[in-house]
């Protein structure tokens, strides 16, 4: 039998879903701007952390949210018979099974509620992190009396408290705990260890972990069980304590410091008439020192304060939420989208770790999250997003290839991950595909002009080369041969990432594979192998180059010297059909510009570029339709590393991945006819049959050690066959790009009807990395499939785009959209201000069957009887007739 599957409950986000109390290894994210982070579940199992070296509660993987003991905990002591655990973690499974459960959350805060007829108590939990910025997490517990006499009872709130680095899960456990010093206050008490233990170099730790808990009538608990050891005793644990379980007092004789801290704060013994309730507070955080406690407790010690922090944290992440939203005649949908739009915002908090289904190590984003998070930040608010954007940059190396790991502040750049130096071959892709995208929202092309430095390190000559003289205390700023930093437009950067790959080819002349692509799992290639999928990207990225620098004044730019050795065309003309000639001319480049630049700077024509780079992008289009194009009906989008071609049928077998078709479409290099055989091939090898989603590859039936570790994965998980999010999304963002809105609307609505089949999914609402074979979401909440996801439903679904500062109208809705109303709409910001864009199908025609035939904007005809299948408005007539707030187009289609 199916359990209930979550239902909606209101139009801002709110579900409720009962049956996720009986689902172990499902979890929530909290969090806020500060960067707390939590992860809890319907029994509060969990953690909560700050960074990778500062955990309140234990850290948790996904099968640790099944297995662990660790939770937070909140104890009812009516007698030696009646014992109660409000979460439903204890011991006494008989009892807990009477408890009839329900659960209910909404944009970023959970609450489950307990009712056990036998103990005569209702409760009520309540878990969110203000908004407002403080590092805590609020846990409200409510008990209400449902008995028909009065219960005299004990509570007792119960944290097991880690207080340390990831590292030391298994790394110095115990030492670590002999640094730990435990202070005892007035409403809880405080842990702060006297290291960070690292054997390379210990550090003073700065770090205070905290619970504090206030009762019904305002008052600290009675009593403090400090240490794991006093609380769960000698023959309990933390689902049986002995102090629970035995009534037992603290002693005063036993030694709490260097130990593993405990949260457990019992209150005053306290009285329940029948429906009468009491709520008690539990605050968790973690405090750097700029946090002083007097102050938080004031903020957040009654249940008065409590609601109205709840409150604004609502509104918050609500109106985040409304930036750009549906009204679509279908609810679920349009709810469902309202967390899809967050997040980009909770992987800008996260980074790729720090949930329990991540396993990205230890923190942070990598080199591509962070352009394409910033693909929904900027349709969001383009204008905040420009400081981050041009401090990006400063990742880049001078060799076209970038630091991969972001720090926590802006333009902080961490070379590698666990100090293996490694290149991915795409990452020169994102940067051009962002900032175009800002470009057009706003019409700033003068920030391609704006100066930043490049990184600089170890890594010479794309990781193959490394400078033994080169130290962190040098600096991670390229410099001159006089030692000075040196400093390049952002547009020199892109023609640096752009023209190094154009020339880094490998023996089919197609770009180097390198240590991967997108697809982190082809990591075993780095010899030989090639990548056709984002060579396309590459080319399509050389054209994007062309249109901008068309459209820069004065007609002549500034660049470094050494750069005119990649414009071969107006220096020493290569043979591109050649690749011996590219890898040669590449290698003098870097030659060129390693270990320092000469910091000399040439001028030349925009006109001269523009051709030279017109010429690269024709030659590698042409280049890949004629050589990779398969006899199959597809294209090939790799070679391995033992030179051999990836796809197609082989012994038998059809090999095909979606990213090699993909980015053909999307890219422009597929042809009309190509791209209809594409479709077919697709349907005919990718489309699971049972859950409709699009597979990120046929199953090889065999290991390629000389492709990558993907294909060690079982079939069906992660980069082996799965339904792959991220690549759906971009597939459907190049077909509907391409005219094929039927197509596309069928790859999103299928990835939207699998999410919200929670009996599946066994998911909350959301769009996860991915789904397995059996259509369960794996990775929830932090993935770029959500930027990806909610751009292609603003600008290619519903049509809403800018550009170059001009809002665009061009909608590509098909028939089935229309099948409940004849009108929908969806919420966005142009310039600056609030728009909704409703479009009215009267007679419900399909896509390609309608054109626009009238505007208005605010009841006002800015456009009538066009009969256009898109039409600009100019972003001065806009404003011209714009309100302050919400403004409202209207678009008649028929």
């Amino acid at each position: 039998m199916k359990k209930k599957a979550w239902q909606f409950i209101d139009h801002e986000g709110t579900f409720r879903w009962d049956a996720a109390a009986d689902m172990r290894s499902l979890y929530f994210p909290l969090c806020n701007s500060a960067g707390l982070m939590s992860s809890i579940t319907p029994d509060l199992h969990g953690d909560i952390r700050s960074s990778f070296n500062s955990f309140l509660i234990e850290p948790v993987s996904r099968i640790g949210l099944s297995n662990s003991k660790v939770s937070r905990n909140f104890w009812i002591h009516i007698n030696p018979n009646k014992i109660w655990s409000a979460t439903g973690v204890s011991k006494d499974s008989q009892l807990q099974q009477k408890d009839i459960c329900s659960f209910k959350a909404g944009l970023l805060w959970q609450s489950v509620n307990r009712r056990n007829p036998r103990i005569g108590l209702a409760s009520e939990i309540l878990s969110f992190i203000p908004a407002s910025g403080e590092p805590v997490e609020i846990m409200q517990v409510t008990l209400t009396n449902i008995s028909a006499k009065p219960i005299r009872y004990t509570a007792i709130g119960a944290i097991p408290i880690f207080a340390r680095s990831a590292h030391n899960l298994f790394d110095h456990r115990h030492v670590t705990s002999l640094l730990q010093r435990i202070t005892l206050q007035k409403f809880g008490l405080t842990v702060k260890p006297t290291l960070l233990f690292d054997e390379a170099g210990h550090k003073i730790n700065t770090t205070t972990y905290f619970v504090l808990g206030i009762d019904h009538s305002g008052q600290g608990p009675q009593y403090i069980y400090p240490t794991q050891a006093e609380y769960s005793g000698d023959s309990g644990d933390l689902e049986a304590p002995e102090v629970i379980y035995q009534n037992r007092l603290p002693s005063r004789k036993l030694i709490s410091q260097g130990q593993e801290g405990m949260g457990a704060l019992r209150f005053r013994r306290s009285a329940l008439k029948p429906k009468e309730f009491h709520s008690y507070i539990i605050l968790l955080g973690i405090n750097d020192n700029s946090l002083k406690i007097p102050k938080l407790l004031a903020k957040f010690n009654s249940p008065a304060k409590v609601t109205a922090a709840f409150t604004a944290t609502k509104k918050f992440w609500t109106g985040l939420s409304s930036e750009i939203s549906l009204s679509c005649a279908q609810p679920d949908q349009e709810n469902w989208f309202r967390w899809v739009s967050i997040q980009p915002t909770l992987r800008k908090i996260f980074g790729c770790s720090y949930l329990p289904d991540f396993d990205y190590g230890k923190g942070g984003r990598g080199w591509r999250d962070l352009w394409q998070d910033a693909l929904s930040l900027i349709i969001k608010d383009p204008q905040d997003a420009r400081e981050t954007l041009i401090n990006n940059f400063s990742g880049v190396r001078i060799d076209g290839s970038n630091a991969t790991i972001i720090g926590s502040k802006p333009g902080e750049f961490i070379a590698d991950r666990n100090n293996i130096s490694r290149v991915w071959m795409d990452h020169g892709v994102w940067p051009l595909l962002t900032i175009n995208l800002y470009i057009n929202q706003t019409g700033d092309l003068n920030i391609l002009l704006t100066p930043i430095s490049y990184f600089r390190d170890h890594q010479l000559h794309r990781s193959s080369l490394r400078d033994q003289q080169w130290t962190p205390e040098k600096g991670k700023q390229l410099k001159t041969q006089f030692g000075q930093i040196y400093e390049g437009s952002l547009l020199e950067h892109i023609l640096v990432q752009t023209l190094v790959q154009f020339f880094n080819v490998g023996a089919h002349n197609c770009i180097r594979l390198e240590n991967a692509d997108w697809n982190d799992g082809l990591d075993m290639a780095g010899q030989h192998g090639e990548s056709v999928a984002f060579s396309c990207m590459y080319a399509a990225n050389l054209k994007t180059l062309c249109a901008l620098l068309s459209r820069i004044n004065p007609q002549e730019i500034v660049i470094l010297k050494e750069l005119k050795l990649l414009l071969d065309t107006l220096n020493q003309p290569v043979a591109y059909d050649n690749p011996q000639e590219k890898q040669a001319l590449l290698k003098r480049y870097f030659a060129a510009v390693s270990p320092e630049v000469s910091g000399d700077k040439i001028t030349l024509s925009i006109a001269g570029i523009i051709a030279d780079l017109t010429k690269k992008a024709e030659f590698l289009g042409q280049h890949i339709r004629a050589n990779e194009w398969l006899k199959e009906g597809f294209f090939n989008g790799y070679y391995d590393n033992k030179l051999q071609r990836v796809e197609g049928r082989k012994n038998g077998i059809v090999r095909m991945t979606l990213t090699g078709q993909t980015f053909p479409i999307l890219s422009g290099v597929a042809n009309d006819e190509q791209i209809r055989q594409i479709i077919k091939s697709v349907n005919t090898n990718l489309r699971d049959k049972k859950h409709g989603g699009l597979r990120l590859n046929t199953d090889f039936e065999a290991e390629q050690p000389d492709l990558g570790r993907a294909f060690s994965f079982v079939y069906g998980e992660k980069e082996n066959g799965a339904f792959f999010n991220h690549m759906q999304i971009m597939y459907a963002y190049g077909l509907y790009a391409r005219g094929y809105a039927q197509e596309g609307f069928r790859v999103l609505n299928t990835i939207f009807r699998m999410a919200a089949d929670s009996t599946t999914s066994k998911i909350h609402p959301g769009l996860p990395e991915y789904f397995n074979n059996e259509g369960r979401g794996m990775y929830s909440y932090l993935t770029g499939s959500a930027s990806w996801y909610v751009l292609t439903t603003l600008t290619q679904v519903f049509g809403v785009n800018v550009e170059y500062g001009n809002l665009l109208i061009e909608p590509k809705l098909v028939r089935e959209q229309f099948a409940s109303s004849k009108q929908i709409s969806i919420n966005a910001i142009f310039a600056e201000k609030r728009i909704e864009v409703i479009y009215t199908n009267p007679r419900r025609k399909e896509y390609g069957q309608y054109a626009i035939q009238n505007i208005t904007l605010n009841a006002k005809t800015i456009a009538a009887d066009i009969n256009q299948l898109r039409y600009l408005i100019g972003r001065a007539d806009f404003l011209a007739a714009a309100g302050q707030k919400r403004n409202t187009i209207n678009v008649l289609l028929d």
